[in-house]
């Protein structure tokens, strides 16, 4: 089972008995000519349909009928909604994940897990990739935060309601936490923009998400988006509603509990695949081009980045609690369901997925 990206403008996906079928039309001002490709219905498990593209109805209800969720992103990477079948069955579950997210002691256990985990994953992947390079200001920048991580473990276990509303994050354990976390990324990312090499060298200047003002911010917001993605479907998964979180804030149209999860993930699989593209020369700085100060990839560089993503979410690693072998893709998954047990009472607390 595999994910189905879905690039060519105007192209429509038609269903062939049991076959998915591709018609990709002539551009003229492209160059590109007319194709079809055929996909085996079967071996689709989620579609990602990027821009303008057309799934005819019989597509859209075979692959719903096989619980294959349809995500919709601009051409550009925008996350803009999703379609799925029946929504998962698991009620109780939902009631314990609202009663846990209403209770700061409970937001606080889950969202300290989030942040020391994803702390954990920044400094064990800037501490492999200076490894060759023996930067003595990345690993300066490691040790920071591994300081910070121990002000994480130092942290009071319970919270208490915010004593003022209007700044929910005052005086409370929680605020404390989001300034280590604000501490972390001040000192994880200017040690990983020097990490560059080549052409890429002193072009990342820190983290600017809306717009990305250079071609790393463009390559990281796009790989956190399709990582959210994954992170909502594996929330569906197990039964949750991926817009209840504890780390995030939960407001409309936000899946806060999938960017919660998603925070032990962004090094090891989005950082990690946008610095060994660039440093190995796979991307070059004309495959970006800037409008009105945001920055996106062509054609050709999406593509390439999407493999690359696909190849990183199914290497196998071995699990960090359950010793086993397993692709990021399922790790994904089996954070959620370490959540939902913890939940249900099941475990004494929400494990953390930490890299050696």
């Amino acid at each position: 089972m595999s994910v189905l990206y879905l690039t060519e403008q105007h192209s429509v996906l038609q269903l062939d008995e049991d076959t998915l079928v591709m018609k990709i039309p002539a551009d003229a001002i492209t160059g590109r000519e007319a194709d079809k490709k055929r996909v085996p219905l079967g071996k689709v498990s989620q579609v990602v349909v990027m821009g303008n593209i057309t799934l005819t109805t019989p597509a859209i209800q075979a692959l719903l009928e096989q619980r294959c969720e349809i995500h919709y992103l601009t051409a550009y990477g925008t996350f803009v909604g999703r379609v799925c079948g029946d929504e998962h069955k698991h009620g109780n579950l939902r009631i314990i994940q609202g009663r846990a997210h209403d209770d700061p002691s409970g937001r606080l256990h889950v969202a300290r897990a989030c942040v020391r985990s994803k702390l954990h994953n920044q400094r064990t992947m800037l501490l492999r990739a200076n490894r060759t390079r023996d930067i003595r200001f990345v690993a300066e920048q490691a040790d920071r935060i591994k300081a910070l991580m121990a002000q994480v473990d130092d942290l009071p276990q319970a919270d208490h309601v915010p004593p003022n509303p209007a700044r929910p994050q005052a005086d409370t354990v929680m605020g404390q936490l989001m300034g280590i976390e604000g501490a972390a990324a001040a000192a994880y990312f200017p040690a990983y923009g020097a990490l560059f090499n080549g052409d890429w060298e002193d072009v990342f200047t820190g983290r600017h998400k809306r717009p990305p003002t250079d071609p790393i911010n463009a390559l990281l917001s796009y790989g956190y988006v399709l990582l959210s993605s994954q992170a909502i479907s594996a929330a569906q998964i197990v039964g949750f509603d991926p817009y209840i979180g504890f780390l995030h804030s939960t407001t409309y149209g936000k899946p806060a509990l999938a960017l919660d999860i998603i925070e032990m993930f962004r090094a090891p699989v989005v950082d990690s695949v946008v610095l060994n593209l660039l440093n190995n020369r796979m991307l070059a700085p004309d495959d970006f081009e800037e409008t009105l100060g945001a920055w996106r990839m062509s054609d050709e560089a999406r593509k390439l980045f999407l493999q690359k993503f696909e190849e990183r979410l199914n290497e196998t690693i071995t699990h960090p609690v359950f010793k086993t072998k397993v692709t990021y893709r399922r790790c994904l998954e089996l954070q959620m369901r370490l959540l939902s047990r913890w939940l249900l009472g099941e475990l004494k607390r929400f494990r953390e997925f930490n890299l050696r």
